[in-house]
């Protein structure tokens, strides 16, 4: 809870992929986390392939976290056709998924959603033409909607936004252009502007950038596993961020 100096520190990250030959190897992560930080953000993509054998490896790993962990799903999640157990599974072992939903810790607001695709600025896609790029686009509407949702829900001075998906070209920089407009939409970018957030965390984009910022000048930290092992190599692969209360 709450440091001496009055901030509440948030460990922060995404894409941890477990898989069912991953026990004892996230235990550590958890550890050094909960011993860090004051609350866990978990920013998608907890699984591999959404098994329900993955979760329960994932809630074994987790078991030593007393502080309060917060998940959004990410796509992997949805492989096996099973979200619906894996999230049951989750909630049991006692994480708060946010699927449009808002959690307050020690008088931090935090608002949660998958989020989806569908590009950025002006080449973001547009819903217009066949049936399934409309769908496409309802699905990224939707999704933007679920933030906003959250974020409107909250009544803390200070909120912090999780998704899975980026809302900024600026963070998924890196990968290759073509799959750009897969890793997130600017159509999330709009809610984390209007309700001023003190930042947002997000995943997915494995080899993007760190960070960077809204066109409000709201920072996003891209806290993908693999991202934060290459460009932190001496640190635990969390990202650690500070909020003042």
């Amino acid at each position: 809870m709450p440091t001496a100096t009055e901030v509440v520190r948030i460990a922060a990250i995404g894409d941890i992929h477990c898989t069912t030959t991953s026990q004892g190897e996230l235990q550590s992560l958890f550890e050094q986390s909960n011993e860090q930080a004051d609350v866990l953000l978990l920013c998608g993509d907890l699984t591999d392939y959404g098994l329900v054998e993955e979760a329960h490896v994932l809630v074994k790993e987790l078991a030593t976290t007393q502080i309060p962990t917060l998940a959004v799903f990410g796509n992997h999640a949805y492989e096996a056709g099973k979200p619906d157990e894996v999230r049951q599974i989750l909630i049991d072992a006692g994480v708060k998924l946010l699927d449009g939903e808002s959690y307050e810790v020690a008088g931090i607001g935090f608002a949660g959603a998958k989020g989806f695709g569908g590009g950025f600025g002006s080449r973001m896609l547009q819903a217009w033409g066949e049936a399934p790029i409309k769908q496409f686009v309802h699905e990224a509407v939707e999704e933007a909607l679920k933030l906003e949702s959250a974020l409107a829900k909250l009544d803390t001075s200070q909120r912090v936004a999780v998704l899975h998906y980026s809302p900024i070209q600026e963070t998924v920089e890196g990968e290759p252009c073509d799959i750009l407009p897969f890793l997130g939409s600017s159509r999330l970018e709009e809610p984390l502007n209007r309700f001023s957030v003190a930042f947002a965390l997000h995943g997915h984009a494995h080899h993007g950038q760190v960070e960077g910022r809204t066109s409000s000048n709201i920072p996003v930290y891209n806290v993908s596993m693999p991202l934060l092992k290459k460009h932190f190599p001496d640190q635990p692969p969390f990202r650690l961020l500070e909020v003042p209360v």
